[in-house]
């Protein structure tokens, strides 16, 4: 977990899943969003809901373009705990006409 500066002891991350041995589970790659904070956020907030944990961070010089502009010219890269990666991608990749389908079916 090297260079991640995220205190999990503190309760930050929530539903974070642990190694059997107590740690944290090692933080994966799932995507890098570009946009609005909102809609980054509100990505990161479906997750939550969903119940996947996720953490963000600035690639490149992001944050700095965050500071002078208000928003990263690089997007934001998005990590999840590697045992949700599937389960992140799914509910990432869904569209509207899933949902549809779904309701119909009730």
């Amino acid at each position: 977990m090297d260079g991640w500066t995220v205190n999990f002891k503190t309760g930050i991350i929530g539903n974070w899943p642990v190694t059997p041995s107590g740690e944290p589970e090692e933080p994966v790659f799932l995507e890098r969003k570009t946009g609005s904070e909102s809609e980054i956020g509100l990505e990161q907030n479906m997750l939550w809901a969903f119940g996947v944990p996720s953490l963000s961070r600035y690639p490149l010089d992001g944050a700095l373009g965050k500071v002078v502009l208000g928003q990263s010219g690089f997007g934001k890269d998005i990590f999840v705990p590697k045992s949700m990666l599937e389960d992140a991608k799914n509910i990432i990749s869904a569209d509207y006409s899933d949902i549809e389908n779904i309701n119909e079916e009730e």
